[in-house]
């Protein structure tokens, strides 16, 4: 066998390893089962969009209701790259994972596995202290934890616990979202962009460690003042990805905030960055603008 045969060989190989590793399918995990919010909807329209961008296969897990159903639920979460977290017991307190499944969720991420917490899942499980951890700030009371705030300056302002007020949020609006840390996720995303209909919580709180903001807006509702809209948790040798995006009520059918167009772009690619630490999903062209939201057309709801 010459060297040239040798060498076009290798490069074929090389070509096929590589096409295979960029197209390679990231198995993801979202769990849910009872909420406030519409969770069923959510976790469908999330499956629809991680799936819909070639990059992601999506299962369900639903944590069942019946108290003794619940005791004896399991999902193995050594199977995916990212966990989904879709499941909020504000409502109802006794509605509480297996003490198993909780230290699973632990050891999937101190290990290195991914977690999104999405939406309302930052206003969960008061009762469990790596939660707390993971999550770095959710929707608690204001003698619990510390707020961050971003200031005139764009400085955070770390609130002490009794400071200030408990978690909470005014209506439903188009924020313009203001970059606060250039990372993977935001690359090439505008300064500031607006997304439609969403949520700013004011007073988020929490154990706040090893947490980076991401994005923060102004509640022009409530407050008056710049909140965090995302950020990042690092907890052992994995991530946590956390923000008050992606609110889907009873009653909505695809609501505006998830026909937001840059709230898919960072949920695709949020998910991709939190199980291969890289991102390749582009920005798409209609990407929203400081001034504009961009939503997906009434034509494409279906496909």
């Amino acid at each position: 066998m010459n060297k040239s045969f040798t060498l076009l060989l290798s490069l074929l190989f090389y070509c096929v390893l590589t096409f295979g590793q960029k197209t390679k399918i990231i198995p993801v995990l979202i769990i849910d089962g009872f909420s406030n919010h519409d969770w069923k909807q959510t976790s469908l329209i999330t499956k629809k969009i991680l799936e819909g961008s070639g990059r992601f296969n999506v299962d369900i897990s639903t944590v069942p209701t019946d108290s003794i159903e619940r005791l004896v639920w399991r999902a193995d979460l050594k199977k995916y790259r990212v966990i989904i977290q879709n499941s909020n017991n504000l409502s109802d307190r006794n509605l509480k994972w297996p003490v198993e499944m909780q230290k699973q969720l632990e050891d999937f991420v101190r290990k290195g596995g991914g977690l999104y917490i999405l939406h309302s899942a930052n206003n969960s499980f008061p009762h469990w202290p790596e939660y707390e951890k993971m999550i770095g700030m959710g929707w608690r009371p204001v003698t619990f934890g510390y707020s961050l705030e971003i200031d005139s300056n764009k400085q955070i302002v770390r609130l002490p616990p009794g400071e200030g007020k408990n978690t909470s949020h005014g209506a439903r609006f188009d924020a313009v979202i203001n970059i606060y840390t250039r990372h993977p996720i935001n690359k090439d995303y505008p300064d500031q962009w607006k997304t439609a209909n969403t949520e700013v919580y004011n007073y988020p709180r929490g154990a706040a460690e090893n947490l980076t903001v991401l994005s923060y807006a102004y509640d022009s509702t409530q407050t008056h003042r710049y909140w965090p809209v995302e950020w990042l948790v690092k907890y052992g040798k994995g991530n946590v990805y956390n923000s008050s995006m992606g609110h889907l009520w009873k009653g909505d059918i695809f609501p505006p905030a998830y026909r937001c167009i840059g709230f898919q772009t960072t949920m695709i690619r949020v998910t991709e960055w939190l199980a291969t630490g890289k991102v390749t999903y582009p920005v798409p062209k209609d990407f929203p603008t400081k001034d504009a939201v961009s939503l997906i057309s009434e034509a494409n709801l279906q496909n």
